[in-house]
């Protein structure tokens, strides 16, 4: 009798059937990771590895690029537009996340501590701009700030203010600030749903002694909830300023940047650079979205540096 078939003999059937089991584990999660793996090193870090190597080049996307070192760099930090982009972005920045957080908060803490009998339709009618597309939502608040149909300014008539067909985007001087409600509004539902969900695990005990202290709504809102979630707080924080950083279509439909770019942002100017009809440098868009990447991480750090980095735990 063979070697094999004597030690096949003497594995004893509990081990075998381990090794299979094993074996079909590892043949299932290599075949559940690597298709979404491969289309992330093919479709995410391998052309963002390869806009690192075009920051060094002039080039148009068409014809032989050309090395120039660090010239994109030097040129996008004199760039007056890249600046000017970065200011708007700054204002999105310190606004948006900051009523995006406080307005889901407030709705949050009211669906959840209190019994209305319309709180599971809430819940759906305040996630439901989150179900539209961004062009939707864009077409939507443009028609609310139409200067002659515009749901604004036939609001603001029937109180006895007329804006004589004043068009809330086509001002300098107010479409910028025009673009932060429908921002506002289409992210707000999302982040309810979640301090929702981290609400809902806070143990009523906690209310219920608080209640009997004497405690208010809002002191209860800022003196338990919100220390008790504020883990779920920070990340969220952290997913709107690199949103309002990053994200550019509700301005590239709404405003395309304009009027004469009172409202155009870093990545809007980039994409612009890249695919905009009459100047295309994909060396120098490259560059700025690679000083847009420094930005980000910067404001991670500083996130980590200056926000709790854990809640109060109970």
């Amino acid at each position: 009798m063979s070697d094999s078939v004597l030690k096949a003999q003497q594995t004893p059937p509990r081990k075998m059937g381990m090794d299979k089991a094993k074996t079909q584990k590892w043949i299932f999660l290599t075949l559940a990771i690597t298709p979404p793996f491969g289309g992330y090193l093919l479709f995410t870090l391998f052309p963002n590895i390869l806009s690192i190597y075009y920051a060094f080049l002039d080039w148009d996307g068409l014809t032989d690029p050309k090395f120039i070192g660090l010239k994109n760099f030097a040129a996008a930090l004199q760039d007056e537009y890249v600046w000017r982009a970065l200011g708007h972005n700054l204002i999105f920045m310190i606004t948006v996340p900051a009523l995006v957080v406080l307005i889901s908060l407030l709705l949050a803490y009211l669906v959840t501590n209190k019994s209305y009998f319309e709180n599971k339709f809430l819940k759906v009618l305040f996630f439901f701009p989150n179900v539209l597309s961004i062009v939707v939502v864009a077409l939507l608040w443009a028609f609310i700030y139409d200067g002659t149909y515009g749901l604004l300014n036939g609001a603001l008539q029937l109180i006895g203010i007329d804006m004589k067909n004043f068009y809330w985007l086509g001002s300098e001087s107010t479409a910028i600030w025009a673009l932060i409600p429908p921002w506002v509004w289409g992210g707000v539902g999302l982040y309810v749903i979640i301090f929702v969900n981290a609400m809902t695990a806070i143990p009523k005990s906690l209310y219920e002694s608080a209640i009997l202290e004497g405690a208010g709504h809002m002191t209860r809102l800022f003196q338990i909830t919100i220390p008790l979630i504020m883990s779920v707080v920070r990340v969220s924080v952290l997913f709107l300023i690199i949103s309002t950083l990053k994200t550019f279509e509700l301005i590239l439909i709404m405003t395309n940047g304009g009027p004469s770019g009172s409202t155009d942002v870093i990545g809007l100017y980039m994409f612009n650079l890249a695919f905009g009809n009459e100047y295309i440098n994909y060396g120098y868009a490259s560059a700025v979205g690679m000083i847009l990447f420094v930005i980000l991480v910067t404001a991670k750090l500083l996130m980590d540096k200056f926000l709790p980095n854990r809640g109060v735990e109970f």
